[in-house]
């Protein structure tokens, strides 16, 4: 196993969240204040991103299944990220996840390739995220796209434009809308991948309005400092996630010479690069009862978890 890359033991970036001063409170806060606060969370991502530590992987996959349940929520559906890990780790290769799998592929898709917005990328994501595939829709959006892109406004409010002019065009585009603002701010940032924030936040605190009835929508005066304070609040929680499967990366890592077991180096390297894997450990050519013991083995030494809390068809991450 010689070939896995060795993990530190500790990373030049505060994994625990950002400094309390740094998100703005009370019912007040100006655009000013927003973008501020937003620039410091962006750099505090931009520091990690650039580490490129070996379980970034894992880190994006995580970050994306919280925006597909964001997601789905969003569509009226009811599905958790329990169930969502069902529906796409439970489905044999080749077969239909459903409507909630689909979006999971999603938000996976957009954490694992190259932040861009040809027609080619835009349509496939608009079909996953179950919307019909439209030239109209898809051109407008690709040419929304490139057009924040070439704007010299920062990330976060070119993020907030995007969503406004897509969301305006077509209300039941939002989902892809969040996803692509990510695309977005990865591509300003010129980030090798995207990491899936914004759409995670779509029901959290930022966005609730002052009287706490409803909530700031796009294309609202508000809507740009809110995306901006949506930001921090997301880069909080993904920095913590990033703490702890840092943490659990070292031990796997430093355990990994101690396996016995012959063909463990792809289930290694598949818990770096992914959210969660079936305890099957599909296409590592190991035996069940091989796959069953190294899981344990690994759990016993607190380098993964079991994450379905189901006593069969279990599943394993960081």
């Amino acid at each position: 196993m010689d070939s896995l890359p060795a993990a530190p033991s500790s990373l030049p970036v505060r994994l625990s969240g950002l400094l309390a001063w740094v998100r703005p409170n009370g019912r007040n806060v100006t655009e000013v204040d927003a973008a501020f606060a937003a620039g410091i969370a962006l750099k505090s991502l931009d520091d990690l991103v650039r580490l490129d530590p070996v379980w970034a992987g894992c880190w994006r996959s995580r970050q994306a299944l919280k925006c597909a349940a964001a997601a789905v929520r969003l569509m009226g559906r009811t599905e958790d990220e329990h169930a969502l890990r069902d529906a796409v780790l439970l489905t044999a290769v080749g077969d239909d996840p459903g409507p909630a799998g689909k979006v999971v592929l999603a938000y996976k898709r957009i954490s694992s390739r190259k932040p861009g917005f040809s027609s080619k990328h835009v349509g496939e994501l608009a079909e996953l995220l179950g919307l019909a595939w439209d030239e109209p829709l898809v051109a407008s959006t690709t040419a929304a796209a490139d057009e924040a892109l070439e704007s010299g406004r920062s990330p976060p409010f070119a993020a907030a434009e995007l969503v406004t002019t897509l969301c305006a065009a077509r209300p039941d585009a939002e989902p892809l809308a969040w996803a692509l603002a990510d695309g977005l701010i990865a591509a300003k940032l010129k980030w090798p991948f995207p990491l899936p924030l914004l759409m995670a936040e779509r029901y959290g605190p930022a966005f609730r309005t002052i009287e706490g009835r409803g909530r700031v929508r796009p294309a609202e005066p508000a809507f740009a400092g809110t995306l901006c304070l949506a930001l921090v609040d997301g880069t909080v929680g993904a920095l913590r996630s990033a703490g702890e499967i840092a943490r659990r990366s070292d031990q796997l890592v430093a355990i990994t010479p101690k396996l016995r077991t012959k063909g463990a180096e792809p289930v290694i390297q598949a818990l770096l690069d992914e959210d969660a894997i079936a305890a099957s450990a599909p296409g590592s050519g190991l035996s069940r009862w091989a796959s069953t013991r190294l899981f344990e083995r690994l759990e016993g030494f607190g380098a993964v978890r079991e994450l379905s809390g189901r006593p069969s068809f279990r599943i394993f991450g960081l």
